[in-house]
């Protein structure tokens, strides 16, 4: 891995670890406070709003799992071995 190749990798990784305690704090100063005010239960039936703590955690979340993914599993040592794979297949086919 190159030093620009680490740089930026490594900076993901900072606004990715700066945006996941940021979702911590907030999720510990709304979840509570839409538990404590009777948000969440009415008259044993859950009430669904649309811009609600929830929703606004839940879809936080999907994008903190997707950039999680895209840093941790398809990292660019995943996109060297398959560049390298496609390679070795056009390769072959040569032949």
């Amino acid at each position: 891995m190159d030093y620009n190749t680490a740089y930026a990798r490594t900076n993901s990784l900072k606004r990715f670890y700066k945006s996941l305690l940021l979702f911590g704090i907030l999720a510990i100063i709304i979840l509570p406070t839409d538990l404590f005010e009777g948000g969440l239960f009415e008259d044993h039936i859950i009430k669904i709003r649309l811009f609600d703590g929830y929703t606004i955690l839940g879809i936080w979340a999907l994008f903190l799992i997707i950039r999680a993914i895209k840093l941790f599993i398809f990292d660019t040592e995943w996109e060297k071995d398959m560049i390298e794979k496609e390679l070795k297949k056009d390769k072959s086919r040569d032949f």
